[in-house]
């Protein structure tokens, strides 16, 4: 596998990796100079319903399946701003970019052609695991089986967006910033995120750090990942 767990990492980021690849989930607060949020990040060869409880209660924001771009390409999934610029009555729409100046990571949302109607724990937690068997496909070099079950087994629109992650000299948001973690930690980019949400504006990185040690959860800066990055060449490619 590529981007083998370096035993050698210490301190903050082996306690996040440890947590990722016991199934325990982590936060990653992207940074003051971007959007100044905390996300709940889990594996998503971990996730089940029970996991998608806590991210819809605990954290509260949108609920994503994350991706590399690279296995997003082998897969066949285009970024949604592609998609919407190829429309011309679209186009204005997706020529805008969000405040923090990046390009959004979003692709397409699917459901599991097996869910009922998509939304409950149960069903995200469905779809998320056979996203994941997906990518494990993908990333593994069997890449028509991986195609032949997203078309087979998936519709969209559906419930759960998937989100595709950048390089980090490119886009340094909590998609590129999990994915990297997940490198660090040796794990196939497959992961599921959500914003923390506080009382009418995203948690407070204060009262983040408090939630973080009431329950024991590692919580990362965006800085300290792109410093493991950094010392080698784990973090790069997908």
């Amino acid at each position: 596998m590529e981007g083998r767990y370096n035993p050698s990492l210490e301190g903050s980021i082996a306690r996040a990796v440890d947590s990722l690849r016991s199934g325990m989930p982590v936060m990653i607060y992207d940074g003051d100079r971007r959007e100044g949020e905390v996300d709940l990040v889990y594996y998503a060869g971990s996730v089940t319903w029970r996991e998608v409880y806590t991210l819809r209660t605990l954290a509260g924001g949108l609920i994503c399946f994350v991706t590399s771009e690279r296995v997003g390409r082998l897969l066949g999934l285009p970024f949604a701003q592609e998609l919407l610029l190829s429309q011309e009555s679209l186009a204005p729409l997706a020529s805008k970019t969000p405040g923090y100046g990046d390009p959004p990571a979003f692709s397409i949302w699917v459901n599991h052609v097996s869910v009922k109607t998509g939304i409950s724990d149960e069903d995200r937690g469905i779809t998320i695991s056979g996203l994941h068997r997906v990518v494990e496909k993908a990333y593994s070099g069997l890449v028509g089986e991986a195609r032949r079950m997203l078309r087979e087994e998936f519709m969209s629109p559906g419930h759960v967006p998937i989100l595709l992650a950048r390089s980090l000299d490119r886009r340094r948001g909590h998609t590129e910033l999990t994915v990297a973690l997940g490198r660090l930690a040796g794990l196939p980019p497959s992961f599921v995120i959500a914003e923390m949400l506080g009382e009418r504006w995203s948690l407070g990185l204060r009262e983040a750090e408090a939630i973080a040690r009431e329950r024991r959860i590692p919580l990362l800066r965006g800085e300290e990942i792109v410093e493991a990055c950094s010392r080698g060449e784990v973090c790069r490619g997908g």
